[in-house]
């Protein structure tokens, strides 16, 4: 009796392990073009793609859900088997999650109107510049914050921002370049109708897994997607959305 109790106890503690392994992954993004939205009633987007093809290769139980950012990022951060893409990498994030990635590299920069004729060069510019609405849920805008600039307010989406760009509530307006197109065009503007003024900062967007998701789980995920950059079947996807922009690098 006291083996077989034994190996009981020993099974017993194997198994929150194995259901760890085996446990369904809830996978979360936030609406934005052309990384991921909801068109005809299908989720679709760049970042999608890449998802639902590392889930094919991991053989991993999983759906994606899209919901808004902030619901998505506090959910990101409670309990096991969760990940949000595209997540922005910072040093303020670093222990909040498990990081699976580059997906993305973009680069954030202010716009003008072009029928402005402005020309933004330092940040001194910027808080000349009149007010300046970003999102608060962005990186950017703890970023500025940062920065002590006096004219910044935050709005609650980014479609808030555009449509007080576009109506004339501020001369600038914060986007990355992987976005500009698809964030514009709600609000009647294609990029050639704005200035790119200065870069502001550079981001790399990764798949975040929650801190109590098992590690194993998180080195398959990268593990595959390192595979996919040497078959070619991320390039594949990423100029298929993106062609206008440069894949980001592998990590080192």
């Amino acid at each position: 009796m006291g083996l077989l109790r034994s190996y009981g106890v020993l099974f017993l503690a194997l198994l929150p392990l194995c259901a760890r392994a085996d446990a369904e992954l809830r996978i979360l993004t936030e609406p934005g073009p052309p990384t991921a939205y909801i068109e005809d009633d299908e989720l679709r987007g760049f970042g999608v793609d890449v998802v639902r093809e590392l889930i094919e290769r991991t053989g991993a139980k999983a759906q994606i859900e899209m919901m808004p950012w902030t619901r998505a990022y506090t959910l990101a951060q409670r309990g096991p088997n969760v990940a949000l893409f595209a997540t922005v990498r910072t040093p303020e994030r670093e222990q909040r999650f498990q990081w699976v990635g580059p997906i993305l590299h973009g680069k954030v920069r202010f716009y003008s109107l072009k029928s402005s004729g402005l020309r933004i060069d330092s940040l001194e510019d910027v808080a000349a510049s009149g007010p300046l609405a970003v999102p608060k849920q962005w990186y950017s805008y703890e970023a500025l914050q940062a920065k002590g600039l006096q004219n910044l307010y935050g709005v609650p989406t980014p479609q808030t921002m555009v449509t007080l760009f576009a109506h004339g509530r501020g001369n600038l307006i914060l986007l990355e370049d992987i976005l500009l197109r698809d964030m514009l065009a709600p609000a009647g503007l294609e990029p050639a109708d704005v200035q790119p003024q200065m870069v502001f900062m550079e981001s790399s967007y990764y798949i975040a897994f929650s801190r109590e998701t098992d590690p194993a789980v998180v080195a398959t995920w990268q593990r595959e997607l390192a595979e996919m950059r040497r078959d070619g079947s991320f390039s594949a996807i990423f100029r298929q959305w993106l062609p206008d922009v440069e894949p980001p690098a592998a990590p080192r």
